[in-house]
């Protein structure tokens, strides 16, 4: 869903610097060959997403939901030297077109992929994390946030894709479905927990850009 009038999106869209060949090569593809392609980050998302990695230069990441890599390239472009970004995704049915791309834009040693329920794998994973993206199931969004949290540096960011959900975010509670109602409940989960500051972008189908204390 756009927020903005079409034209002062594509205003801002010429006004941000451009993604790579390697990412815009990924996002036709994505879009030519892949069911639901809409899940992309695509351009705009993609540069705030390496922007933050810019500026947070974080040595390690984790991101929840692969697809088709795109939001893991652009993650990458703000890692440490020697740093490495984790991947978990529930399927390994796009793990073809992720080699493919994470070979062609050179981040494959900075990358680990995960196949599995992430429930059950972050729990194994022990390292300390300075920037998280969720961006899979939404009905647990708010157990990825509790599961990483201890995870994270003082002064982490954690960031979570689509929490306006195409505007039904807006609807009487009553009215919601699953997802809906989930996503709802971890925007009001994090409003209400001092331990963090955050703001919701109404980038694309929103972002959330929570920073640890």
């Amino acid at each position: 869903m756009d927020f903005l009038d079409s034209k002062i999106s594509q205003y801002a869209e010429e006004h941000t610097t451009d993604e790579s060949t390697v990412l815009k090569e990924l996002n036709a593809e994505t879009y030519s060959n892949i069911p639901y392609p809409q899940m992309l980050s695509g351009h705009m998302q993609g540069r705030i997403l390496a922007m933050i990695s810019k500026l947070v230069k974080p040595k390690y990441i984790l991101e929840i939901g692969t697809y088709t890599g795109y939001s893991a390239i652009c993650l990458c472009e703000g890692l440490q030297e020697g740093g490495k970004l984790f991947t978990i995704d529930i399927n390994n049915e796009l793990e073809a077109i992720n080699k493919k791309y994470f070979d062609k834009a050179g981040v494959s040693d900075k990358i680990e992929r995960v196949t599995g329920n992430a429930l059950e794998i972050i729990p194994m994973l022990e390292i300390n994390f300075d920037l998280v993206f969720i961006d899979a199931d939404k009905t647990n969004y708010a157990n990825y946030y509790d599961m990483v949290f201890d995870k994270m540096n003082s002064g982490g960011i954690i960031l979570a894709d689509n929490v306006l959900w195409s505007g039904k975010i807006l609807e009487d509670k009553k009215d919601m479905d699953e997802d809906t109602r989930a996503l709802f409940e971890f925007n009001k989960k994090i409003m209400s927990d001092d331990r963090v500051e955050n703001i919701l972008l109404p980038v694309r189908d929103g972002l959330m850009i929570i920073r640890k204390k």
